[in-house]
């Protein structure tokens, strides 16, 4: 996907195009697992959109839910569920984001990637 080892690095704006392509999956990754979060807290708990939105938005910054207790257990589910796949996608677009980065660091490290 990089450049190797052997070759020098990219010029600052390819870099930075790069650094947008992987900004824009994040931004992606986030969008969808927000509309997931709406449409399961309002299948589920029952919640109206805007309070959908409010319960997604929270759990992926890492906030914790916020609301009315979940009284269902399909919700209580979905809830618990959604709050461990947003501790995962936390990481993962941490990677996502980062790893531009940490290749050209060591690029400029001269180590070896391989």
């Amino acid at each position: 996907m990089y450049e190797p080892a052997h070759h020098p690095p990219v010029p600052v704006g390819v870099f930075v195009r790069r650094l947008i392509g992987h900004f824009a999956i994040v931004l992606g990754l986030l969008s969808a697992s927000v509309a997931l979060g709406m449409l399961g807290f309002h299948r589920f708990a029952h919640y109206p959109w805007a309070d959908a939105f409010l319960v997604s938005a929270m759990l992926l910054g890492g906030m914790g839910p916020t609301g009315p207790e979940l009284q269902d257990d399909a919700a209580k589910l979905f809830s618990a569920c959604y709050a461990l796949y947003a501790g995962l996608l936390f990481i993962v677009a941490s990677g996502v984001l980062f790893a531009p980065v940490v290749h050209r660091v060591m690029h400029h490290l001269h180590w070896r990637d391989e």
